[in-house]
């Protein structure tokens, strides 16, 4: 999204160390907030096996399209393959309608996020996957946005949550210290990333 995007020039080592360690941050967070009762959802039916387990589910609507997502993705450590193409979907370059696999380090970020601040709101989604076409566009007039911006690998989102400040959401996604977290105050939304771990704005 951002200036900042581009200062991620990390070689693949690097990019290893970090991943890793925001895998075991984002871990403890999965296990500190498990919830112990599945919600049902559309297409989900076939892989609630009984009431209890480890689950993971995103909740966002898209102001953009009008649609709406409360999808379970994981069941007992496992990615539901059918879930998280429906997220990809619905993160889809909406201007073109163009797509890319939503790399689902993203969306675990998203979701021990919204666990850390604890409301039941769903995340308003204004950015997803970025085609090139739609950077270059904003590039045009857009400031700050980036040649390289993770968006258009799937790996970045920019949300807003009714009830919560951009301090208080973007403060619980450093909490998981597994990406980017950017503070935009002045357009109300929160950039996250599965990137190097790094903070900026205000």
């Amino acid at each position: 999204m951002t200036q900042y995007e581009s200062t991620d020039q990390l070689d693949e080592s690097n990019d290893r160390k970090h991943a890793h360690f925001g895998r075991r941050a984002l871990l403890g967070i999965f296990a500190a907030t498990m919830v112990t009762a599945a919600p049902t959802f559309s297409k989900a039916a076939g892989f609630l096996r009984g009431g209890a387990g480890d689950i993971r589910r995103i909740r966002m609507y898209s102001g953009r399209t009008g649609e709406q997502l409360d999808t379970i993705y994981w069941i007992d450590g496992q990615y539901i393959p059918e879930a998280v193409r429906e997220v990809t979907h619905f993160m889809r370059d909406w201007r073109n309608n163009q797509m890319i696999g939503i790399d689902t380090r993203t969306i675990d970020i998203l979701t021990a996020t919204h666990r850390l601040v604890d409301v039941s709101r769903p995340y308003m989604l204004l950015s997803g996957y970025r085609s090139p076409q739609t950077n270059a566009m904003l590039r045009e007039t857009t400031s700050g946005v980036a040649s390289n911006s993770l968006h258009m690998r799937g790996q970045a989102v920019d949300v807003r949550l009714e009830g919560r400040s951009v301090n208080q959401l973007a403060s619980a996604a450093e909490r998981c210290s597994a990406g980017g977290v950017g503070r935009y105050s002045s357009s109300n939304f929160v950039h996250m990333d599965c990137g190097a771990v790094r903070q900026w704005g205000r």
